[in-house]
């Protein structure tokens, strides 16, 4: 009997010789060989209703899959028309491999039964379901994972190759359709598009390059070494080479740099119905299609159309008696920081770049204007910081390139507050123990008044909120705010000094005297750094400085100086002190 049994279902003792190795259970062979007979048994005939009454198996259905338990018991549950053995049956499928071995329509699963021991068979100790990016490409299950990638954004992908080993990002981009691996290829740093371009083949380069903008392709030469930068161009049409030409001519730091050639153009006298005919002919090639622009011949900016005017218009009617003829424009030398100013106060998707002609030549896309936001708000804060703005992420930055941001500053910083200490050299030899107490608290508050003012104005000018002719109003509303901030901050620190450094911590040298010129002090401390912090940023701005460079350094070694001497003169005057 069991010289038949084994040659009928060898491939069912095949699987359960693997399913013993991982149960936690140990099962001997008599048990697995009688759960085998069992099965057998069942198969071949109706048992206490278990199977339908047919003499015949019944044809599986015609669905994915089919289930099967085995009970705690050992016993072989198969399906039933009449019950619902999904509800039996517990989670967890056999891979489908495993399943033809088994020479099932279906998959085992197991019942379990929460008063019962642990269950005989689990799936999920034989094959378990992929967690992560990086575990379906190690279980080569390609197509599963394409399918769980076509629903996601370019944007988080791109996110999911910095949590994936670069081994696999080339696998990971072959994956995606060649329209979304190009919008994933535009929004990866630096470092991985290099290491990605150099394991291409040229079919896939020429592929991707063919799917992106060309302003994404001028961004990423910009950054890559002369070897990328020639493959690049290698795989680039002549009119696209001397498009990434021009667009490279231009500073890094204007509108010409950051505009795109891939816009839509239409004559006057084209009708409604021809601008959506050649819409429709050009669309897939251009960035934006909802802003449309008007030129002459020559390519002088007319006017513009939304695809909201031509829908709801006539199709009969011409562009030119439909079109917005007051547009707002920027120049190609223009600061890229003011164009990108254009969209918050206008609220565009796109606006018209124009040479000194008034000759169309590009666009700028409300998505470039917000990386050019990102990155002047990041430089910003990095000079507020008192450090140079660095290019990649921290964790991608190494330490030698903090090093080399930081390190100038640093210096630069530690000589000018040579001049602090000349000022304490003059003065310390008239000035009593109790007075130097006071000096690190007068210089810190008067630095921080300071980059109070200098924040909020640079973050003005930044705006556009203020300008140099507005200075002389800048300096009058920070006058107002450091004389009621130093008159509260002077009343405080007197009584501070007087109960708590004299009398709480029992400080017979702080004289009332003491704690009244050091909260005089600190109360011209405050008004002089609010009037600094104010108007500095301004003054750098109408030189053509960056604002940002005159907030937290600058102002802090020069205000910590102002307030030493106005420690010291005030403290001189109180004390007849002779220097």
């Amino acid at each position: 009997m069991k010289d038949e049994m084994f040659d009928e279902t060898s491939d069912t003792r095949e699987e359960l010789d693997r399913v013993k190795e991982d149960n936690t259970e140990e099962l001997d062979e008599e048990v697995m060989l009688r759960e085998i007979e069992e099965y057998n048994e069942l198969k071949d005939g109706p048992e206490d209703g278990v199977m339908p009454t047919d003499e015949t198996e019944p044809e599986a259905e015609d669905t994915d899959e089919i289930e099967y338990g085995v009970d705690t018991d050992g016993e072989v549950i198969l399906p039933d028309e009449d019950e619902e053995i999904l509800d039996e049956v517990g989670e967890g499928l056999l891979a489908e491999d495993e399943i033809d071995e088994l020479e099932l329509d279906g998959a085992i699963e197991v019942e379990y039964d929460t008063e019962e021991a642990e269950p005989l068979v689990s799936a999920d100790e034989n094959v378990e379901e992929p967690e992560t990016i990086t575990d379906f490409i190690k279980a080569k299950r390609y197509a599963e994972l394409k399918e769980l990638l076509a629903d996601i954004p370019s944007v988080d992908i791109a996110e999911i190759f910095s949590e994936v080993e670069s081994r696999y990002h080339a696998v990971l981009l072959r994956l995606l359709s060649k329209e979304t691996a190009a919008d994933v290829f535009v929004e990866l740093d630096t470092d991985t598009q290099m290491a990605l371009i150099e394991s291409f083949t040229d079919h896939e380069l020429a592929g991707i390059l063919e799917e992106m903008y060309l302003d994404d392709t001028v961004d990423i030469i910009e950054e890559m070494p002369a070897a990328v930068v020639k493959r690049i161009i290698k795989f680039s049409s002549k009119e696209e080479r001397e498009m990434i030409n021009r667009l490279l001519l231009f500073d890094k730091d204007t509108a010409g740099a950051i505009m795109t050639t891939e816009y839509v153009r239409l004559v006057p006298e084209m009708t409604v119905r021809d601008a959506l005919h050649h819409i429709r002919n050009v669309a897939i090639d251009k960035e934006t299609i909802y802003t449309c622009y008007v030129t002459d011949k020559k390519r002088h900016l007319l006017g513009i159309v939304t695809a909201k005017d031509l829908l709801l218009s006539e199709r009969d009617v011409t562009l030119e008696e439909i079109m917005e003829e007051n547009v707002v424009f920027a120049r190609t030398s223009d600061d890229k920081e003011e164009v990108a100013l254009l969209f918050d106060r206008y609220g565009f998707l796109a606006l018209p770049v124009v040479d000194s002609e008034t000759r169309l030549v590009g666009i700028v896309t409300v998505d470039d204007a917000m990386d050019v936001i990102r990155e002047e708000t990041e430089e910003d804060f990095a000079k507020m910081a008192g450090m140079s703005p660095t290019e990649t992420t921290y964790l991608k930055t190494s330490p030698l390139d903090f090093l080399k941001a930081r390190l100038p500053w640093l210096l630069l910083l530690m000589f000018s507050a040579t001049i602090s200490s000349a000022i304490l050299t003059i003065f310390e030899d008239a000035l009593s123990a109790a007075l130097v107490l006071f000096v690190p608290m007068i210089m810190g508050t008067g630095g921080n008044s300071g980059g109070q003012s200098s924040v909020t104005v640079i973050r003005s000018l930044s705006l556009g909120e203020i300008e140099f002719k507005d200075i002389l109003k800048v300096m009058y509303k920070e006058l107002t705010v450091g004389l009621m901030a130093g008159l509260t901050v002077g009343a405080a620190t007197f009584l501070k000094v007087v109960l708590i450094d004299r009398f709480l911590l029992g400080n017979p040298d702080v004289s009332v005297l003491v704690a009244l010129a050091v909260a005089v002090s600190l109360a011209l401390t405050i008004i002089f750094a609010k009037l600094i912090g104010a108007a500095l940023p301004i003054l750098a701005k109408k030189l053509k400085l960056d604002p940002a460079v005159m907030a937290s350094p600058f102002i802090t070694t020069l205000v910590d100086a102002a307030s030493l001497l106005i420690y010291f003169f005030v403290a001189a005057e109180l004390f007849g002190l002779r220097v």
